[in-house]
């Protein structure tokens, strides 16, 4: 059966796949950025996916206002790099995985999560900037992604956007339809979206450190109480932007430690409810710096146990 073995977030900002694309990461200004992915290049490589589930937001490249599905799956056998308004990046075609894809929206629908099913899309930053920064740039002679990849798009962009209590639970039934395909796949589960930030209005350019980094210890050890939080304290602490964080809850509600069954009491009167069968995640790196130009930068790594 399939199994999702860690969960990666991270930050997808453009402007740091056009300094990769450029030739600009060595300097000054970018090399603190990309010495906190070294950890992840090196461990993704003794850590292969077979397939990468990738959570991501599009901006207005696959969608837009003509069309706005909440929860979007490419189940596509390929989706191009799209162009953005100067040209698609120079990145490979993402291959994807149409079996898988499928039968995770057939579960995931079943668990009362209305999925849009797409059958054709290009991908934006969102998604070629999270595989540029684990993966690097692949070599000419083999210009290919290392494996198949499920986009998966979700609107903060327009409102009403997703709450991260529902977030939070999609990745639960993400994960119960992943653990029901049968075929031995490791696969990850990709959170991505920008951490604190403002594109307009009186605020552009709001960062908030204290915020981010309490976002990350509370994803780590309180994802659930982490998912409670409303979106109004996102917009106000972290900016309009700031709310592409609901898409990390995703990835964290599909990791072992969240049992996807229901809460059983710890004792006959107990207040309190723990998972009936959690099971500890190992956080194997941690990276928060700012800025990357407008914005903060965030990078985690969890893995099952």
């Amino acid at each position: 059966m399939a199994k999702i073995t860690a969960s990666v977030y991270t930050s997808h900002v453009p402007a740091i796949g056009a300094a990769l694309d450029l030739g600009k990461s060595n300097e000054p200004y970018w090399q603190p950025v990309f010495k906190g992915y070294e950890f992840g290049k090196q461990w993704i490589k003794e850590n292969p996916p077979d397939v990468i589930f990738l959570v991501y937001n599009d901006h207005a490249t696959a969608f837009s206002l003509d069309m706005i599905p909440t929860f979007a799956i490419g189940t596509a056998a390929e989706f191009q790099p799209a162009d953005e308004g100067w040209g698609p990046r120079p990145v490979p075609t993402v291959i994807g995985h149409p079996e898988l894809a499928a039968h995770i929206a057939q579960s995931v629908i079943q668990d009362d999560f209305d999925l849009t099913i797409v059958n054709k899309m290009d991908v934006d930053h969102g998604l070629t900037v999270p595989l540029s920064l684990m993966f690097g740039q692949p070599p000419a002679d083999d210009f290919r992604w290392p494996c198949p990849v499920i986009p998966f798009a979700v609107n903060v962009v327009q409102y009403p956007v997703p709450s991260g209590k529902r977030c939070f639970n999609l990745g639960k039934a993400i994960r119960k339809a992943v653990e029901s395909f049968d075929q031995p796949l490791n696969v990850q589960i990709w959170g991505t979206g920008g951490m604190s930030h403002q594109l307009q209005g009186p605020r552009a350019g709001l960062i908030n450190k204290e915020f981010d980094n309490a976002f990350l210890d509370r994803l780590i050890a309180d994802p659930e109480g982490q998912a409670s939080v409303p979106h109004i304290d996102y917009v106000r602490e972290a900016g309009s932007e700031g709310i592409e964080l609901v898409m990390w809850l995703i990835a964290r509600g599909a990791m072992d430690d969240i049992d996807p069954a229901p809460l059983v009491a710890v004792a006959p009167d107990a207040t309190k409810s723990v998972p009936a069968n959690a099971h500890p995640v190992s956080v194997k790196h941690r990276f928060y710096h700012v800025p990357a130009s407008n914005t903060a930068v965030g990078h985690l790594i969890l893995e099952n146990t």
